[in-house]
């Protein structure tokens, strides 16, 4: 097998395509990957292998027709991560997101559709449910985004469902609940929270903190990804769901014993414009179908990242530095 996978130097893609590469994947041990990565503020090149002899990789544009339809030929199947992610950016400009959420997927699709490459996964996320009170999202959830980050994924979403139906991509669509584990920019809460603690800095925690999220870990989510590409349906959307929730604020005090640190070092912070209140996503379908269910316990898994950001200054000292987000701002 040999797949095109956009947006790999980043945190959910370096990650599937590390894990492809050491063999985790059984079945596809000697898969080939062409790594595709604008390398914005959020991919790294240090995230994935210098010189791994299965990996080639590529800097360049999604948006890019011309380097698309010179790369897809020969490949067997692409997975699509490449997207700007982070909500308090969206805020701020939306048109960045416009271009890579909605226009990259159809610059993805179109040269999928003429270079004769059918199998696509999509990834998106759950914020594009919206914000719900009580339950959980299922596939059939209407969508209601309520920031231009979730907006453009939702439409996003649709134009890969609509290649799908119209001119027959085998595209299928995962929808995952809120990741960490290493390698993440500092710009999310779980970095920016432990990162700030490792330098002694205070946590901007928004408005009471009691919005509240659904959390899996990086490899799981990865492990979900990969089962899509090789038995999900086309034409399917699949929620990768089942994880842990938690308030930001009980989330925050988890982290705060984890570094050894107490509730002193919390900052209040104007609430997020908007800010959603709670989200859950309904994981039946893909453990029911495609058999997965999130392997690694969430208080180990919390525990681990904060080892590995202790262990790695030199890594993610740079990311911060050269990020341009707000200190005020997180990702969630």
């Amino acid at each position: 097998m040999r797949l095109l996978v956009t947006g790999a130097a980043g945190f959910i893609g370096s990650q599937y395509v590390r894990t492809l590469l050491d063999g985790g994947h059984p079945g596809h041990e000697r898969a080939r990957v062409t790594a595709l990565d604008l390398l914005t503020y959020a991919g790294n090149r240090d995230n994935l292998p210098a010189s791994h002899p299965r990996l080639e990789f590529v800097h360049g544009d999604v948006c890019d027709q011309a380097l698309l339809r010179e790369l897809l030929p020969g490949h067997d199947a692409v997975v699509h991560f490449a997207a700007e992610s982070h909500v308090d950016r969206s805020l701020r400009s939306g048109a960045d997101f416009v271009r890579t959420n909605v226009g990259g997927v159809q610059s993805l699709l179109e040269a999928c559709r003429t270079t004769g490459v059918r199998r696509v996964v999509h990834v998106s996320t759950d914020e594009v449910y919206g914000s719900l009170a009580q339950g959980s999202w299922t596939e059939e959830s209407p969508l209601a985004p309520r920031s231009p980050y979730s907006a453009s994924k939702a439409a996003g979403d649709l134009v890969a469902l609509a290649y799908g139906h119209s001119h027959g991509v085998e595209v299928s669509v995962t929808r995952g609940v809120n990741t960490y584990g290493p390698h993440q920019h500092p710009e999310k809460l779980i970095p920016r929270f432990v990162t700030n603690l490792l330098d002694g800095l205070p946590l901007p925690l928004y408005g009471d903190g009691r919005n509240i999220r659904e959390w899996m870990h990086v490899r799981d989510h990865c492990d979900a990804v990969h089962r899509v590409l090789c038995d999900g349906r086309p034409g399917e959307i699949y929620n990768i769901g089942g994880g842990t929730s938690r308030t930001n604020l009980a989330l925050t005090e988890q982290l705060l014993e984890l570094c050894g640190a107490d509730t002193s070092m919390i900052r209040r912070v104007p609430d997020r414009k908007g800010h959603d209140l709670r989200y859950s996503l309904d994981g039946s379908k893909l453990r029911e179908e495609l058999g997965h269910t999130p392997r690694v316990p969430f208080d180990r898994g919390l525990a681990e990242t904060v080892e590995w950001y202790r262990a790695n200054p030199g890594w993610w000292k740079r990311t911060k530095d050269e990020s341009e987000g707000d200190e005020g701002g997180y990702g969630t």
